[in-house]
């Protein structure tokens, strides 16, 4: 039998959900944690688009979108956001917080024991605005059209193809359009295969990272403007959280 692919269980979708809509508090109790790691999906928006560079009714496209807050959170300076992720369960879960305002999950606690709690869409946003879809970032729809602002949240090191990606994304971003690309760079060979890689690798005695086979890809097409880091905190359970930190690139379309 094959096994179920981790962005569609049960497990994933209530980790992202509590990782994308969870209080400070349901996330992170203890004092002392890294509290400058929570709500990820709300930094990667505020911290790296300039809203003023946007038009007055800017297209947004949120690739990678998981359950959805980033989209949300790209409605506040965009006048529409598509949300786009190649997880059925994230989207599914995602359209229900939209059409309904809230979504009821459980946060694992410990072994069987589990919390059931809330996730609501955030206030002031209007969520009209956002529409969600589940497809493929390499392979989107040909009539997706352009855009002024692109967040690829912790995606380029889930492609099978990442160059494959970049190199589509010129047609993707309207002239002074914004791209973020924020990722930590866990290059796993389950996901993308070691010739994909982007950097993590040695070429003819050098290494190679992540960020040159980005500017490699982008740089005949886009300024980059800005380099952030940007942790992020996903808890598993009570006691166990994974703490990483992403490396966020800021891009203008030429």
């Amino acid at each position: 039998m094959s096994q179920t692919p981790f962005y569609e269980t049960d497990k994933a979708v209530a980790e992202y959900l509590l990782f994308h809509y969870g209080s400070s508090e349901e996330i992170l109790p203890y004092p002392g944690g890294p509290v400058n790691a929570l709500h990820y999906p709300v930094r990667c928006v505020i911290e790296c688009f300039d809203s003023a560079l946007l038009p007055s009714n800017a297209r947004g496209l949120d690739l990678g979108c998981a359950v959805g807050r980033s989209s949300f959170e790209l409605a506040r300076i965009c006048g529409s956001v598509d949300g786009i992720d190649y997880s059925h369960r994230f989207i599914e879960a995602a359209d229900r917080l939209k059409d309904n305002g809230t979504l009821k999950y459980e946060r694992t606690d410990e072994g069987d024991l589990s919390t059931t709690l809330e996730a609501t869409i955030p206030e002031g946003v209007d969520g009209s605005k956002v529409s969600f879809q589940q497809g493929d970032a390499t392979n989107l729809p040909h009539d997706i059209g352009s855009f002024d602002a692109l967040l690829a949240a912790n995606l380029i090191d889930r492609l099978d193809e990442p160059k494959h990606f970049l190199n589509s994304l010129p047609d993707l971003l309207n002239p002074g359009g914004q791209l973020v690309i924020t990722s930590p760079y866990t290059w796993l060979e389950e996901y993308t295969p070691k010739s994909n890689w982007l950097g993590g690798f040695e070429r003819e005695g050098s290494a190679v990272r992540t960020l040159d086979g980005l500017e490699a890809a982008l740089e005949s097409h886009f300024v980059k403007v800005k380099e952030v880091d940007l942790p992020f905190l996903i808890r598993e359970h009570a006691r166990k959280f994974q703490w990483s930190v992403a490396q966020g690139t800021i891009w203008i379309r030429k």
